[in-house]
């Protein structure tokens, strides 16, 4: 099975643009065969960190975060892309595009200003006229409004990082012969959490995800305001329905819609993962919220993903390296903490789940690892394959 792989681009990694991964057999439908990485399938000196498909004409669109912009490729042969018109503004540091699923549009979602642009598809699939999303204001900022907020959610509290202290401390006391066991966290990105607004004190929006709901709904996450903002496409761009307010500092990163009728979301700073769900007037509210005991401080969670049959998701934990298995009960509006067990790579920005296999992207160990899965519990083994790949950031499957 092969894959296309987003990374960033020597400005803040050192991939040269989007990679192809084979996991196993080229043709095979699974991914639990060795690892090994196809080549550049093309150049993207402005860090494709978030990719993201048409669902039907084969067209891969690119968030270049590096240059806020939106880029679109087509394929030109087994492994090569090639661009497809020019770059569309989006916004500063655009980490992540969504395709709608009748393919008429895109939303692309900014951590550096905290746009959410809407951006018109043709029929061939080529990105065009960007159009900017109402912009969010800190629920926390004023008095909250009572159809917003959500209530009934823990939170565990969110701490600032400070993993390159951590490390320089770490290697003072094991001296000189055991420091370079000590991961480099002196070289771990910046979050929202280390930003200068931050370090004062400031509160500023960062959106980060979309996700396409049944119906023609649309969910987006803003870590820095910690919101989840519910949308419905316009004539002229989007419109906003409904904002739910996480707790204070969880910062919201990434969402997963499940078959029961659940947003599941992942919180960057607390490490948690909240299940939303509509009420009958179609309102949303937050129904539950599982923290991933056993997480640092100084964690800061990334991705989350389900298994192929939706009782199981896992929730990546840069810092400490982890994968918090989360079992799905009830009718989706309970989760449970399973395990939180060690992913084998250095800051696991994206994960995977093929059938009984977890492939995760290790972006600061600059390789991808598979995992096998119990298929009884869900829980991932030791690493079984691992192959060099520079800054990873995103798999994603191809078609």
């Amino acid at each position: 099975m092969r894959f296309w792989v987003g990374a960033y681009a020597p400005d803040t990694g050192s991939a040269e643009g989007i990679g192809i991964l084979q996991a196993g057999e080229a043709d095979a439908p699974a991914a639990g065969g060795p690892l090994g990485m196809v080549g550049t399938a093309v150049a993207a000196p402005g860090s494709a960190s978030w990719i993201a498909a048409h669902p039907t004409n084969g067209m891969l669109y690119a968030a270049l975060e590096a240059d806020g912009t939106v880029q679109a490729y087509r394929r030109s042969g087994e492994t090569r892309l090639i661009p497809v018109g020019a770059p569309v503004d989006a916004g500063s540091a655009v980490c992540h595009v969504a395709v709608a699923p009748d393919a008429t549009f895109l939303v692309a979602s900014c951590w550096g200003d905290g746009r959410v642009v809407r951006i018109e598809l043709d029929v061939a699939g080529r990105p065009t006229r960007p159009v900017i999303a109402p912009e969010a204001s800190d629920p926390y900022g004023a008095a909250p409004d009572e159809e917003t907020l959500s209530t009934g959610a823990r939170v565990s509290g969110a701490v600032v990082p400070d993993l390159a202290a951590a490390a320089r401390a770490l290697r003072e006391a094991a001296g000189a012969e055991f420091s370079h066991l000590v991961p480099d966290y002196d070289e771990v990105p910046e979050t929202d959490a280390e930003s200068e607004e931050a370090a004062a004190g400031d509160r500023v929006s960062r959106a980060h995800q979309a996700v396409f709901l049944p119906h023609g709904l649309i969910a987006t996450t803003d870590m820095g305001y910690d919101l989840v903002r519910f949308w419905r496409t316009a004539p002229d761009g989007l419109r906003l329905v409904q904002e739910v307010a996480l707790p204070e500092g969880s910062g919201p990163r990434h969402g997963l819609w499940h078959p029961s009728g659940h947003l599941y979301v992942v919180t960057e700073l607390s490490c948690e993962v909240f299940a939303l769900a509509p009420d009958r007037a179609g309102r949303w509210h937050v129904r539950s919220g599982e923290p991933l005991l056993g997480t640092l401080d100084t964690d800061t969670a990334a991705e989350l993903c389900a298994s192929r049959d939706n009782a199981t998701l896992y929730a990546g934990v840069r810092g400490s390296d982890t994968v918090g298995v989360l079992s799905v009960r009830g009718e989706g509006e309970i989760l449970q903490l399973t395990a939180l067990a060690e992913t084998g790579t250095h800051w696991p920005r994206h994960h995977v789940v093929v059938d009984d296999t977890l492939l995760v992207a290790g972006q600061l160990a600059h390789e991808i690892v598979s995992l096998p899965l119990d298929t009884r519990t869900g829980v991932p083994g030791r690493v079984r394959h691992r192959t060099e790949s520079p800054s990873p950031t995103r798999l994603l499957p191809m078609r």
